[in-house]
């Protein structure tokens, strides 16, 4: 192993994690997403792993296709500038929509109290929810949410920013393979710190008490997710 190539393996790890870490649009939604849809733990690793690998394999190809073409890295900069405006935008968009369509949800499930009087002169109450009692019924109708595919099409068009220009193009210098190389390390640390941040706060969320903010898990996950998309296209995050 050259001293170059040892250096751009230590640089596709540090940056796969630390770009990782410090992006919360890599793993907040689907944080949110899985409490909110009460994904499983399964399912959960699965959306995050296929949106991961959309995102970093989205980026690798372009990085291909530039270097095949003897494009240089200026010549794809307004692309990913484009990739990366449009995923912001549409993290804000579904946000905002989920957001909206939570406070919705939360209205129609507020309880109320249904009072029953008996033959004997007894009277008893209970809290009644018709929102929650109409989706039970229909919860095994075979229907698919479109959420992870939401997600996964805005994770496709956001770009990793520094992988084409600070590791596949300075790799192409050497031998293809290393191009390979560095590639693919920067994303399995990518999608590795994805599952594992994501899959840690799940199994921590589990643990906290909602009571009565549970019905507005779904307008906290969309305002959670607008939030993202605002930090991506305004902060630079």
């Amino acid at each position: 192993m050259t001293q170059e190539l040892g250096i751009l393996i230590t640089a596709a790890v540090t940056i796969g994690f630390f770009h990782t870490l410090f992006g919360p649009d890599h793993y907040v939604p689907f944080i949110v997403m899985s409490k909110a849809r009460k994904w499983s733990f399964f399912k959960t690793a699965g959306i995050t792993f296929l949106c991961g690998l959309g995102h970093v394999g989205s980026s690798v190809i372009l990085g291909f296709i530039g270097i095949g073409f003897g494009l240089s890295i200026t010549s794809l900069a307004p692309l990913e500038s484009i990739r990366g405006s449009i995923a912001g935008w549409a993290l804000i968009a579904f946000g905002f929509v989920y957001f909206i369509w939570g406070i919705r949800k939360a209205y129609r499930n507020k309880p109320h109290t249904h009072w029953h009087p008996h033959s004997d002169g007894k009277v008893h109450k209970h809290e009644h929810v018709h929102a929650e009692e109409h989706v039970h019924v229909h919860e095994d109708d075979g229907t698919r949410s479109i959420t992870p595919w939401i997600l996964f099409a805005i994770f496709v068009f956001g770009p990793c920013e520094p992988l084409i220009p600070i590791l596949m193009y300075p790799a192409a210098q050497g031998h293809f393979f290393h191009v390979i190389l560095v590639s693919v390390i920067f994303s399995a640390v990518t999608i590795s710190a994805m599952l594992t941040i994501v899959l840690a706060s799940v199994a921590g969320i589990k643990l906290l008490p909602f009571g009565r903010l549970e019905r507005y898990t779904h307008a906290l996950a969309g305002a959670a997710v607008l939030l993202c998309g605002v930090a991506i296209q305004f902060l630079g995050l």
